[in-house]
This record gives structure tokens, C-alpha cells and sequence, in this order.
């Protein structure tokens, strides 16, 4: 497959969980966990898809995906947003935005990799 996942989350189990399943299925995973530099490793990365939590340390989910969304070199990545809290204001959020999946934690790995695949043709 050769596509790269950046997965922006900052609970180690989750990160393991995603990875693990990902570079299964033979894609390449970076991962980050500070908000406040997620916007430079999406751009220095310029993965194929962006799992991307809402709650990070220094900076939401929510400010990152309108920073990738209003940047031009950025604005066509797919992205994949978790959350804990599953609240319909923040789903109503991420969609305004430009999110183009929407997961509540806890999710199934078998569900994250679908929307891997699917936001990515593959």
C-alpha cells in the first residue's frame, strides 16, 4: 500500500491500538502528540490521511483542522477526527469546519481502518 497515516493523539494506548492495526495493513504511521506543533508535522509530513483527536495538550483538535482546512497546501488532506466526548456540538463542529469523518472513542479498530481506507480510495 505505501500510504502514511500522522496520527495527532496524545493517549499512548490509543496510539499503540491505531498503529498496530494500521502497520498491519502496511501503511506507514507517524504519530504527534502536541497540539501546539501539530499544524508543522501535518505540513512537514504531508501524510495521505490525518487521524486527529479533539482534546491535545496546547491546542484542540478543532483549531488544528481549521488551520489545515484554510491552508492551501493542507486543505485537501483527508482527516479523521476522535473524541471522547461524542457530543453532537462537537460533531456539528468538526463537520462546519470541513472534518471528513467523525469517531467516537471508544471506537473498533476494524472501524478506524475502514475510514483509513476510505478517505484514502483505498
Amino acid at each position: 500500500m505505501g500510504k502514511t497515516v500522522l496520527l495527532i493523539e496524545d493517549e499512548p494506548n490509543i496510539i499503540e491500538a491505531i498503529r498496530f492495526i494500521l502497520l498491519r495493513d502496511g501503511w506507514t504511521v507517524q504519530t504527534h502528540s502536541d497540539g501546539e506543533t501539530a499544524y508543522d508535522a501535518v505540513r512537514d509530513t504531508m501524510p495521505d490521511v490525518v487521524i486527529l483527536d479533539v482534546m491535545l495538550p496546547g491546542r484542540s483538535g478543532f483549531d488544528i483542522l481549521r488551520e489545515i482546512r484554510t491552508t492551501d497546501t493542507t486543505a485537501h488532506l483527508p482527516v479523521l477526527m476522535l473524541t471522547a466526548k461524542g457530543q453532537v456540538r462537537d460533531r456539528e463542529l468538526a463537520e462546519q469546519i470541513g472534518v471528513n469523518r467523525f469517531m467516537t472513542k471508544p471506537f473498533s479498530n476494524t472501524d478506524v481502518l475502514a475510514s483509513v481506507r476510505e478517505l484514502t480510495g483505498g
